[in-house]
This record gives C-alpha cells, structure tokens and sequence, in this order.
C-alpha cells in the first residue's frame, strides 16, 4: 500500500522571523512538506504557479497588498485552501471575520515562537485539515429571496450549529431569513474574541436583528443570537417566555460553547416545535444533540457534502441517524422558515 504523500505548505509572511517559526512548526509533522516560505503576495503568486502547494499559511497583515486583497484574488482566480495567521486582537477580529467570509480554510493565532503549548501541533492539524477540505470559488452573493409575508408559529424556534466554513456558510445562509424570522439560537465555533465582530456582521448583512448571547435575553421573532463561547455554553431556559442562558461549565463533545449543549437544552424545553440545522464543521459536536431533539419530534436538517467546506459534523450526525433531511446550503434558509411558518 502505498502512503500518503505530504501535505505541501507554502508559508507567506513579510516578517522573516514568523516564517521561520511557522516553516519550522510544520515542519516538524511528517505529514506536511513546507515547499516554500515567500514575503508577501508577488513572490508568492509565483511561487504558486511553481510549486503549486496544496494549502497556504498567509499572514493578515502585510505591507502592500495586504492578506485579505490577496485572499480575495486567490478565492477568485486560484481557489485553494488558505489557512490566516492573524493576533486575538480587536482590530485582529475584524480581518479574520473578512478572512473568513472570503474563504479562508480557518485562521489561527500567530505562534510568537516555534512550539508554544502544542500550537506547532495544532496549526500542523488545521494545515492537514485544510487540505482535505472543499474550496469554493470566491464569487459576489446576490441578495437572497426571503419569503414574501411570512408569518412564524409562535411557538416556532431555530436552532443552528456549525464550525469550520462557518463564516460564510451562516453569512449566506441568513441572507435568506426575513425580518420577523423565527427566534434562532447558534452555536459558532470561533474564539470568543471574534465573537462581537461575527454577531456585528450578520447583523449588518441579514434582516433580523442579530446579537451576542446574554442571559436572560428573551427568544422572540426577529432576534438571532449567537452564542459568545470563551468560559461559557448557550442553552435555553423554560418557562412562559423561552429565554437565553448562559452557563459556565466543562466542554462538551471538546467544544465550549458546544453545538450538542445547546441541542440538548432545545430537545428539552421546545421538542416538536423546534428546528435543528448542522452545518460545515470538523468533529462530531452537535450529532448527539440533534438526534435528542429529533427524538422529542423536531425537525432536523444536515447540510449536504457537495456544500460543505469540511463535511465532517452533518457526517457524524447522518451517521448517527440524526438527520430528518439532507439539504444544499441553497436549501437550507427556505426549508427552515417553510418548517416553522404559521
């Protein structure tokens, strides 16, 4: 049997030193071969035609054409996985949210030396990820049609779960939701610091009103939240008006917020009058719980492969029998709201 050849990296970054660190991180893992290390966008626009690697590391922040113009050319002219070096910063968080939306693989904290508490290791994996991964050409979304007088059940409720992909799979899935849109709950793996950005711009491309998770927050038509992460999980509360709580607790399913810790809160409180959808993602978070809802009588919808960045947590929940229907991401919004219309 003949074995798996390396992953080829190309690592792009102005600062010598960083390449050096990353270069040397990936290195380390048999599994990937690092091709080439390049010092912004021109040297390695021809480094990809030469050398053709299979997943790139890009640095955010570069002087002249910065990551995200290059990214974005990649996305459109060469679609390939692109894994974003960016800081847990403020200003960080607001190009890693655009990273993401344009098509980034995922993006990872900067390592600021070669093997800081397993981060060599991890960037090693998502590299390794990343390769396996679907890539989709970068295209400009048309406004989404949204269902023309749409009325919710008032007992009617979505609940959503996704992790690598995400970004764009749930920017483009809530272009189709309408203003009065049933209450949603999501689970979104990211760190917490991105999270106000993220929740900043699905409010700015959607309908609905969308907002960080706070507990107490009621679940009304209209309001999507997203659930912070950090120390925290999402779930719901009963009672006479469903609400939003926030629990500190032990991850889930290695998650925290985890996509299954809210499903199981939904398959609890709401039962038949909730919807479940698993979207793109790596792992298994969320099969557990989307199954417990589909016991208790809801309605549970998994994103197709064809669709998927990494088909990896509709897999494990199809596998698990959790899925009622199998949908392409175009699908996805109408069968919701259609599930849950008055």
């Amino acid at each position: 049997m003949t074995a798996a050849r390396p992953v080829r990296a190309l690592v792009v970054d102005d600062s010598a030193t960083m390449r050096a660190i990353v270069a040397h991180s990936l290195s380390q893992d048999a599994g990937i071969e690092v091709v080439g290390t390049a010092d912004g966008p021109h040297s390695a626009r021809e480094m990809i035609k030469s050398l053709n690697p299979d997943v790139i590391t890009l640095d955010i922040e570069m002087p002249g054409m910065n990551g995200l113009e290059f990214l974005d050319k990649i996305m459109r002219l060469r679609p390939m996985p692109v894994v974003m070096l960016s800081t847990l910063t403020g200003r960080g968080a607001e190009a890693t949210i655009r990273a993401l939306e344009l098509g980034a693989f995922d993006c990872f904290e900067k390592p600021t030396q070669a093997v800081r508490n397993g981060l060599g290791e991890e960037l090693a994996e998502l590299v390794k990820a990343a390769a396996k991964s679907r890539v989709r050409p970068r295209h400009v979304a048309s406004p989404a049609a949204q269902p023309a007088a749409y009325t919710p059940r008032a007992d009617a409720m979505i609940a959503i779960g996704a992790s690598t992909g995400g970004v764009e799979t749930l920017i483009e899935l809530l272009r189709g939701f309408p203003a009065n849109c049933p209450p949603t709950v999501i689970v979104q793996h990211m760190p917490e610091t991105y999270v106000p950005t993220f929740a900043a711009r699905l409010d700015r491309l959607s309908a609905p009103t969308v907002s960080v998770a706070r507990t107490g927050a009621p679940l009304e038509a209209g309001q999507i939240y997203v659930a912070p992460g950090g120390s925290h999980h999402l779930e719901i509360g009963g009672g006479t008006v469903r609400r939003c709580r926030l629990v500190a607790d032990e991850k889930m399913s290695g998650h925290r917020p985890s996509v299954d810790r809210l499903f199981l809160s939904v398959a609890r409180w709401a039962g038949a009058s909730a919807v479940g959808a698993i979207l793109t993602g790596m792992g298994a978070d969320g099969a557990l719980g989307l199954k417990t809802m589909k016991e208790r009588g809801a309605m549970t919808i998994g994103q197709d492969e064809e669709s998927c960045v990494v088909y990896g947590m509709p897999a494990a929940a199809k596998q698990m029998g959790a899925v009622t229907v199998q949908l392409p991401l175009s699908r996805v919004a109408a069968r919701l709201l259609s599930e849950c219309r008055a």
